[in-house]
């Protein structure tokens, strides 16, 4: 799903591309736009990312990537804005509080199918896209050994439902519907086109 609201004019076509901010200080998501060739700089938002009483997931993903984009917001520059989150039965899946917290998540998870939501919002001026990325991942049976042994990595601990796709946790994965990087923090499937109509484009090699 995308919504777009747009009363500014683009005047940079032909000219040198806009400044690239991504609001976000994530390390996964700023290796995602690094190995797609975009040049960026990070900001990091000040926001409060809670849920407000009533909202649903996915509004709430959208609210805070727009309030992620909009707290570092340059006129001169494109901002991309994101929030991602992991769904198990209507229940938001936040970071794990400790280790014995993050085994109960993985095991939690473990042979079932959950969600993982993205919003996103790229803005420039008042100028908005923003949207909303749904993939479904399906897990493995997972016993309490298994599980207690990955938390004991370190990898899931700073992880929203405790786990990492793109690293030792793809042991845990059985298989996935939608997009890869939409698990990793940014749907890049959705966001390049909309990036290009920024006048955002990756380097060339």
């Amino acid at each position: 799903m995308v919504r777009s609201m747009s009363s500014t004019v683009d005047h940079n076509h032909g000219m040198r591309p806009p400044r690239f901010v991504l609001a976000s200080s994530s390390p996964r998501r700023a290796h995602i736009l690094d190995q797609a060739g975009y040049r960026f700089e990070s900001v990091s938002p000040e926001v409060d990312e809670r849920p407000l009483p009533g909202e649903s997931p996915a509004s709430m993903v959208e609210r805070v990537a727009a309030i992620k984009a909009n707290a570092v917001a340059d006129r001169e520059a494109v901002v991309l804005g994101a929030d991602t989150i992991v769904v198990l039965d209507g229940e938001i899946l936040g970071k794990p509080a400790d280790e014995e917290h993050a085994v109960e998540t993985v095991l939690r998870l473990g042979g079932r199918s959950h969600v993982v939501l993205s919003g996103w919002a790229v803005l420039r001026g008042e100028r908005l896209s923003s949207g909303i990325e749904r993939t479904v991942v399906n897990m493995r049976p997972i016993d309490r050994a298994s599980a207690v042994r990955y938390v004991a990595s370190g990898e899931p601990l700073d992880k929203a439902g405790a786990y990492a796709i793109q690293g030792e946790g793809v042991e845990l994965v059985a298989g996935y519907e939608g997009s890869l990087t939409n698990v990793m923090g940014l749907p890049m499937e959705a966001l390049t086109p909309v990036l290009e109509r920024f006048g955002v484009t990756p380097e060339s090699p």
